[in-house]
Formats: structure tokens, sequence, C-alpha cells
């Protein structure tokens, strides 16, 4: 490949794997605010042990993947220059807001959460979870605002050769947002839906002592599956009516677009048909249990797929009609270089995915029992080599 396809082949790869990470935390976040919210209105032990657990498995998501979402921002100066210099006053501005409103007070929060455990009061404890939700959905937006740009540039004008920011709000009501993000919000839905859809069906499958609760878990992820599913498809199909005309006119994203509506269409079908009306059965039919664990992939099969329908349906043009990719690239840049950033970046992100569900997996295995998150002192703990 020349140094062309190796900087989208290298942006690609490193957007496919930060993503896998992003879809399963916009899914779970709410997930664990709603159980905590259960647990500070009812004060069942069951409720806050469904709040460890799955929050948990949130936490070691969200921690691995942070890292990856550096690698993106880098890849803005390594890579793409000339978009930086080009439409840097425009595009950066979305970008700096889910980098400084967004996913600071995300972290923080969260890190408040995380250790305000016995410590904050009931209600505020609680209110730290939801504003990791809606700061973690805030920082999903501005990406979005930013990606959207580069769909549909608006609210901007060609001034000196570059682009200049003209109207902020022209970017917040871009054509290729207000469908666009709540399409995302409903992948993210139903994503974390089918992970504790998956992982409830395995443990119930398992004949686990814990019995009610993975039957309320898999009952939970099986009703926000079916308003994730409901979103992502309804959404989806609306989105259409802010795609810029012969978009999809290329083949690869003509076909990932197809192939992408077809298995989303079948889940849909499956999810609200089948699974939603059996909601009371399916945590003790034991047959249905692999068919549920087997289908745990592909929500974030089917985001993947998304991304590259979107992505590349806009070749060539890193900014319609505006600037091209092969004018966005950094000059200066060779094969080697390009190569040798692509193997880094693959082999510590493919790793570090590798490592956040290989530490899920193990959580799931093991169970609500010895977790760390909100462990009261004297609290027996699993080691943490078990992990």
């Amino acid at each position: 490949m020349d140094v062309l396809d190796l900087a989208r082949t290298q942006f690609a790869v490193t957007s496919g794997l930060h993503f896998l990470f992003v879809v399963l935390t916009l899914g779970l976040a709410p997930l664990v605010a709603i159980m905590h919210t259960r647990w500070a209105m009812s004060g069942r032990p069951l409720h806050k042990a469904m709040t460890r657990f799955w929050g948990q498995i949130y936490v070691v998501n969200y921690a691995l993947g942070i890292v990856t979402g550096l690698v993106m921002e880098f890849q803005f100066g390594l890579s793409w220059s000339g978009l930086s210099h080009y439409a840097g006053d425009v595009f950066g501005a979305p970008l700096a807001m889910e980098t400084l409103v967004a996913f600071f007070l995300e972290s923080t929060f969260l890190g408040l959460w995380i250790f305000g455990w016995g410590r904050l009061p009931k209600w505020l404890h609680l209110a730290c979870i939801w504003l990791v939700t809606l700061t973690a959905y805030a920082s999903a937006f501005y990406i979005m605002v930013a990606n959207s740009y580069l769909q549909n540039p608006v609210g901007s004008v060609v001034s000196g050769g570059r682009m200049e920011l003209v109207d902020f709000g022209a970017l917040l009501t871009n054509k290729a947002l207000v469908f666009s993000f709540p399409h995302v919000v409903g992948a993210g839905l139903f994503t974390g839906a089918m992970v504790m859809v998956g992982a409830s069906a395995y443990q119930l499958r398992r004949r686990t002592d814990q019995v009610e609760f993975f039957t309320r878990s898999l009952r939970t992820g099986v009703v926000v599956a079916a308003i994730g599913i409901f979103i992502t498809m309804g959404f989806g199909y609306a989105q259409f009516a802010g795609v810029q005309e012969g978009k999809f006119d290329n083949t690869a994203a003509a076909i990932g677009l197809a192939v992408m509506m077809e298995i989303g269409q079948l889940l849909g079908l499956i999810v609200l048909l089948a699974m939603l009306p059996m909601i009371r059965v399916l945590p003790r039919w034991r047959w249905t249990h692999r068919l549920l664990m087997a289908m745990t992939p592909l929500p974030f099969i089917l985001s993947i797929m998304g991304w590259v329908a979107r992505e590349v349906g806009r070749q060539p043009w890193m900014i319609w009609e505006k600037l091209t990719v092969a004018d966005a690239m950094s000059p200066g840049l060779t094969s080697g270089m390009v190569t040798a950033s692509l193997i880094g970046f693959v082999a510590v992100l493919g790793l570090l995915a590798v490592v956040d569900y290989v530490l899920i997996a193990r959580v799931v295995r093991r169970g609500p029992r010895g977790l760390d998150l909100g462990a009261a002192a004297g609290e027996p703990r699993t080691p943490a080599m078990s992990y």
C-alpha cells in the first residue's frame, strides 16, 4: 500500500478498536446508574450487589479505554496535519469541548463514585454515577458534532485558505448530526444490554446459586436491548435524510451498509419479537442460553460496520467537497514511518482490547462475590492475581 492507504488503514483500525470500548461504555453507564437508583430507593442488598458487579465491569472497560482515546487525538497531528491546518479552527472546537468539558468531568465524577462508597451521602453518591452517564453522552455528542462536520461542513466559511467558524449553532443542528447521534446512543444501549444478557445467560447455564441476581440482570438486559435496538433502527433509517447525495456510490461503503442493515434488522426482530415476549421464561430455558451468549459479540460487529459505512462512504473527501483525504494527510510521511506507527498502535490497542475482554470475562465467570468496587473494610476480596 502507498502512504495514503497506510495512513487510512492506521486510523481505521485504531478508531475501530477505540469504538469497541466506547460503545460498551455508553451502554453500561446508564444500566449501572439505573441499578444504583434501585438500590438507593429500596436499600435491598440484591440491588447493591448488582450495582457493584456491573459497575466493576464498567470501570474495567472505562479504565482501559482511556488510553485508546489518547491515541486517536495523537493521530490528528501525526498523520492528518493538513486537516488540522485547514479546518482546525472549526473541527477542533467540538474536540476541545469533548476533552475539556466531557472527558475531564466524566473522569472526576467516576473517581468520586468509585471512592465514594461508604464515604459520600447516599443521594450524592447516586448523583455521581448519573453525572458520569450524562458526561459520557456529552462526550459522545461532541465527537459526533466533529464527525458530522466532516460529513456535512456547515457553520463555516473559507477565509485565507482555511475554514473559519462563523456559526457554532449550525454545528449543533447539523442534519448529519441530529439523527446520527441518537443512532449511536441506541447502539450503545443495545451493546451494553446484550453484554448483560450474555453474561447472565452464561451464569444461569452454569446453574449459579445467584439465580435471582442473574435472572433480574437478564430481564433488565432484554428490556434495555429492546429499547436500544428500536432506537438504533428508527434513527438509522431517519438519518438517511441527512446523507449527502452520492455518498454510498462507493462499493465498499454500500456493501458495509447493506450487511449492517440486514444483520441489524434480523437482530431487531429476534429481540423485539422473540426475546422480549419470552422475558419471563428465558432465565429458565437453558437451551436458549447458548444462543444468548453467541449473540453477545454481534452488536460490536454491527457498530464497527456502521462506522465503516459512514466513513468509507465519504471517500475521497476528508471534509465533504471541501478537503480531500490526500490533502489532509501530513506532508513528508513515508511508508516506513506510517508502517512503524501502524504496527505500534495496533499492537498496543489490540493488547488493551484483549486484556479488557479477558478481565471482563473473568469478572463475569467469578460472579458477584469478592468484588473490589464498593468493598467494605474487612470484606473478603478476590486476590488481584485471579483476574
